[in-house]
């Protein structure tokens, strides 16, 4: 039973780490391509430069709400996945304390959801305000 738990665990340890260094690639990425935006020459309008700035804006917003948001519901995702394996364990396992370790799941999975809300309503913010 405790080598299939470290097992599941050195997965989940491992997802994560590939996620990691899959934003880290992401974001080194996205370094280039907005650097790539400014022009060398100077532009002969001020109004077209502005609206050159206000584009790169757009899209450093753009990333950074994706990014929030897509990290918010991996790590929701993967958190749920593992609350309810293991509520469902102890269910099969004290099958007389059903009930409660259900309702103490639902609770945890509200608050797990409430942060990936959160996370989207930040996205928005960034989006429209900033």
């Amino acid at each position: 039973m405790k080598n299939r738990f470290f097992r599941s665990v050195s997965r989940v340890a491992a997802l994560i780490a590939a996620l990691a260094v899959l934003a880290l690639l992401t974001s080194a990425l996205y370094v280039p391509a907005f650097a790539a935006e400014g022009d060398i020459a100077p532009e002969p309008a001020a109004a077209e430069s502005a609206a050159n700035t206000g584009k790169s804006d757009v899209s450093a917003k753009a990333a950074a709400a994706g990014i929030a948001v897509a990290v918010a519901a991996v790590a929701g995702a993967i958190s749920m996945a593992i609350a309810i394996r293991k509520s469902v364990e102890s269910m099969a396992r004290q099958p007389e304390a059903a009930g409660k370790i259900n309702s103490a799941m639902m609770l945890g999975l509200v608050f797990i959801e409430t942060v990936i809300i959160y996370a989207l309503i930040v996205a928005i913010l960034i989006i429209f305000v900033l």
